[in-house]
C-alpha cells in the first residue's frame, strides 16, 4: 500500500486485539493473536503483558512493543479491513492487474473518477462495499464474455 492512512488511537480489547482508529474515520480491530505462531519474530506478543505495552507511534505510522518490535500502519489496515471483511488496496489493485485495467479504464468501467481509482489502488481512501463488490460483479460479468459458448 503507497497511502495508508494514520493511526490515531489504539486500545487494547483482549490479548492480541486491538482497536485501531483511523484517520479516515474507521475504527477497526485487528487480531494479531496468531501471529506468534506464524512468525517466531512475534512469539513475545503470546504474552498478554508483553502485549499489553503496545504503543502507537507518535506519528501514527504504526504500533510497537519494547525492544524493537513493531507493525507498520500500512499492514495494520490491510490486515484490519480483511478481517472486517472489507475490501483492501492490494485485492482493488490485484483486480486491475488482472484484468489489464488502467486508471482510466478502470474509472470508466466501474462510473467513477480517474482520481478516486487511484486513491482506491493506493489505500487513501477506504474502498465501500460496494465498489468491491462492483469489481466482482465486472469481473465475473468480464469472464463470461471470455467464455466460448
Amino acid at each position: 500500500m503507497k497511502n495508508p492512512p494514520n493511526i490515531e488511537l489504539t486500545r487494547i480489547i483482549e490479548p492480541g486485539v486491538i482497536e485501531l482508529i483511523w484517520s479516515t474515520g474507521e475504527t477497526l480491530n485487528v487480531n494479531l493473536s496468531d501471529l506468534p505462531r506464524r512468525n517466531a519474530a512475534f512469539a513475545k506478543l503470546a504474552d498478554p503483558t508483553f502485549f499489553n505495552r503496545m504503543e502507537r507511534d507518535q506519528w501514527g505510522h504504526g504500533i510497537g512493543w519494547p525492544g524493537g518490535l513493531d507493525l507498520g500502519a500500512d499492514r495494520l489496515y490491510e490486515l484490519s479491513r480483511e478481517q472486517a471483511g472489507l475490501p483492501t488496496a492490494s485485492e482493488f489493485e490485484a483486480w486491475m492487474e488482472r484484468n489489464h485495467l488502467s486508471l482510466s479504464v478502470a474509472a470508466e468501467s466501474l462510473g467513477m473518477t480517474r482520481r478516486m481509482i487511484a486513491h482506491y489502488r493506493t489505500g487513501s481512501k477506504p474502498i465501500p462495499i460496494v465498489v468491491g463488490l462492483a469489481c466482482k460483479g465486472w469481473e465475473a460479468k468480464h469472464a463470461s464474455l471470455r467464455q466460448p459458448a
